[in-house]
């Protein structure tokens, strides 16, 4: 799995309804207790499924779970949809700990995890 950091701005909710485009979904809220409970939940369930995308965004308290039913090259539609440069994000095989430490720092945007 990978995580893709997103550092340029988007509208988190264009960026949401985008990929709702592509694929079924649901969400993981949570509140400054149940964060961390939630976030566990959510990688667990990245894990387990196969074909699924998380999204964690600035300024959300949802983690949402994407099912890609038909294989769609998520990466690459972003970039097209929003003229993503290589400098506006950053591919990074951990995902338990910087794509949600620099959105929560506010160093990033969003951030996608990738089975």
């Amino acid at each position: 799995m990978k995580s893709i950091i997103i550092t340029k701005w988007v509208e988190p909710y264009k960026l949401l309804e985008y990929i709702k485009e592509f694929c079924q979904y649901s969400d993981y809220t949570f509140d400054g207790v149940t964060k961390s409970i939630e976030k566990k939940k959510f990688l667990k369930s990245l894990k387990n499924n196969t074909n699924t995308i998380g999204l964690y965004m600035k300024n959300v308290n949802k983690y949402y779970l994407f099912t890609n039913t038909n294989n769609t090259n998520i990466l690459d539609k972003l970039i097209e949809e929003f003229k993503f440069s290589e400098s506006d994000f950053e591919i990074s095989e951990d995902i338990e700990e910087r794509p949600f430490n620099l959105v929560d720092l506010g160093k990033a945007e969003a951030s996608l995890i990738l089975q």
